[in-house]
Parts: C-alpha cells; structure tokens; sequence
C-alpha cells in the first residue's frame, strides 16, 4: 500500500508561475504506474494507488493556475485486455477514489464529467460517476473530464452509428452532415479542443485518447512516470505551451517577395 499525505489545493510557499497564456484544456494520458511500481519491487496495483495522489495533485494545480478544461484517461476500451485481477482492481479502485475524491474536488470548485462507454463498466462505478457529477454540477471552476471505459474510435463510431440512425429515421440528409453533427453526437458535445496534450513515462504515442478534439494540440511528452507528476510538472508543461506558435493551418510569409509592391 502506498501512504501519501492528502493533497491541498493552496499549500504554504508553492505558488503557480504567472503564465501569459494559458492552454483552454488540458489532456492527460497518465502512464507509467506499473513500470513506476515494478521498478520499486513493488505491484503494478502499488502504482496505480500512487497515481491517484498525482492526479489530485495535477488538479490543484490546474484550479490554481486557473485552467479551465482537464481530461484525463482513466481507463481506455483497451484495458480490458489486461489481466481479470488487474482489470477487477483497477475497477474497484476506480470506484473508491471516485468515492473518495468527490467532496475534495467539489471543495475545489471543480465540476465532474464523465465520457466513456457503458457497455461493460460497472455498475457500481457509474453510479460513483453520476453522484460525483450531480453534486458538482453547479461548480464554475475547472472542469474535469474523467474518461474512464473511453476510446477515440469508440467514441467516433458511436458519433457515425448516431448520425446513421437519424438519417434512417429522417431526421437528417446526408447531405447535411458536417464536422458539427459529428462533433454534437461526441459523448461531451460541449469539450472544448485539445489545446495542451500531456503523456508521461516518455512513450511517444496518443493511445486512442481524444482523436477528434486533439486535431490541433500541442503536444507534451516527458520521462517522468505519471507517479511523480504532479503540479510543479503540469505548470512546466504549460510554460512549454506557451512558447509555442500555433498555426492552425495557416503560414505567414515573413519575408516580403522581391516582387512585392513596395508602395
């Protein structure tokens, strides 16, 4: 078991950095917890339960900073391929932080919300989601998407299999589907675009995290594994952001042609 002190949103003498510009959202893919473990002789389940207090962490950082939108990856469609005792643990642990956390994050001002799949999630974690999104839901701080039991083509497919049913019925012409209908049927029609993605433990890969809203994010990869990330790294990595020229598509020539009209 791994013993960690509760985390503050404002402990004494560790303030956020004055950034000029901030990212508008924030996603996180938090990997690293079982090599964090392994290497320490400890079980994978060790890092996973160190991963929460970073994530707690990562999010008073964020309500410090003033960061308005934050999606972690909790739990992709994927990890169901992993072991039945590590896939009932980190259900189970899913269910008790959840349950743990909520008042601290609603404390926080911090509102809660959930994208993912319910087929196959338990039962008794969407509930722990659905209380933890009810009692925040009025909260006006940062908003924190827990993705848990979520995949980028899962989520993409379920959009299309939407937009397919309402053509059947007549709701819709094909003719009239745009990026928007797309982006409206998206389990969080209202998530704001990727603008900063984070993923820890020096993998250089997306994982089928948040494809569509991550068109045009910037991305951040560090060595650190997602046990010691916490605040003072997320503040980093938005620094970094904030460096960085964002285009969109566009280019702007900065050197005038020769044949330009001088005027």
């Amino acid at each position: 078991m791994v013993e960690a002190n509760p985390v503050e949103l404002n402990p004494a003498g560790l303030e956020p950095p004055h950034l000029e510009k901030i990212p508008q959202h924030v996603a996180i893919v938090m990997d690293g917890n079982g090599r964090w473990a392994n290497a320490r002789g400890l079980p994978r389940t060790a890092g996973h339960q160190a991963g929460e207090h970073s994530l707690m962490d990562v999010v008073a950082g964020g309500v410090q900073l003033g960061l308005p939108e934050m999606s972690v990856f909790a739990f992709s469609t994927e990890n169901w391929k992993r072991s039945p005792e590590e896939v009932r643990f980190l259900m189970g642990f899913s269910r008790s932080t959840i349950h743990d956390d909520r008042d601290t994050l609603d404390n926080w001002n911090v509102r809660v919300r959930w994208a993912g799949r319910r087929t196959r999630l338990w039962a008794s974690v969407l509930r722990e989601i659905r209380q933890a999104e009810f009692q925040t839901r009025n909260n006006t701080g940062m908003t924190l998407n827990l993705c848990l039991n979520y995949g980028g083509h899962a989520e993409i497919a379920d959009a299309a299999r939407a937009i397919a049913e309402d053509v059947a019925a007549g709701r819709l012409r094909p003719a009239d589907v745009t990026e928007q209908t797309v982006a409206d049927r998206l389990y969080l029609p209202d998530m704001r675009p990727v603008d900063l993605f984070i993923r820890t433990s020096g993998e250089f890969r997306t994982s089928n995290f948040l494809p569509w809203q991550s068109a045009y994010a910037e991305y951040y990869v560090t060595d650190v594994a997602w046990p010691d990330f916490g605040r003072r790294q997320l503040w980093e990595a938005c620094r970094a952001f904030g460096g960085r020229e964002r285009r969109f598509g566009g280019a702007v020539d900065r050197v005038r042609s020769e044949h330009s009209d001088e005027g």
